[in-house]
């Protein structure tokens, strides 16, 4: 299994949206960056990721499962987007912001601090431990 993180502005599609999705999910549509959809083309069903609250917070707040692998994104005609379903998995809790990140001892090489504008990103079985435990849950 991988982990990825993912990130919305809140006010746009932010986690109460996510968890009123149920165990449908949601798309994960409206990606227009190669390097992000790329990483959506590597994802397989069971995968989890981070759900991040970007602009607004910008803080991890909860856990999310890829529930369908890459496919045509239904918001857009151009063959070159895909997108997975994502459904929310449990909420962290606490929030973990960038900030915290920044500081955390583990962390410094995490794609999170690194590119901040990146909208889907891969993150490594260690900062996936460290950033849980940050948020209070287990990994």
């Amino acid at each position: 299994m991988n982990h990825w993180l993912f990130k919305s502005e809140p006010d746009v599609w932010g986690w109460s949206h996510q968890v009123a999705r149920g165990d449908l999910g949601e798309e994960w549509h409206g990606v227009r960056n190669y390097q992000a959809r790329n990483n959506m083309r590597a994802m397989k069903v069971g995968d989890l990721g981070f759900f991040y609250h970007s602009n607004i917070g910008k803080e991890i707040v909860g856990i999310v499962e890829v529930i369908a692998e890459s496919a045509p994104d239904s918001t857009t005609d151009d063959p070159r987007w895909d997108c997975v379903t994502i459904r929310a998995v449990r909420p962290f809790l606490r929030a973990v912001t960038l900030e915290d990140c920044k500081v955390q001892p583990g962390l410094e090489g995490m794609v999170l601090v690194n590119n901040t504008r990146l909208s889907v990103q891969p993150v490594t079985p260690e900062e996936w431990r460290i950033v849980c435990g940050m948020g209070g849950v287990a990994p």
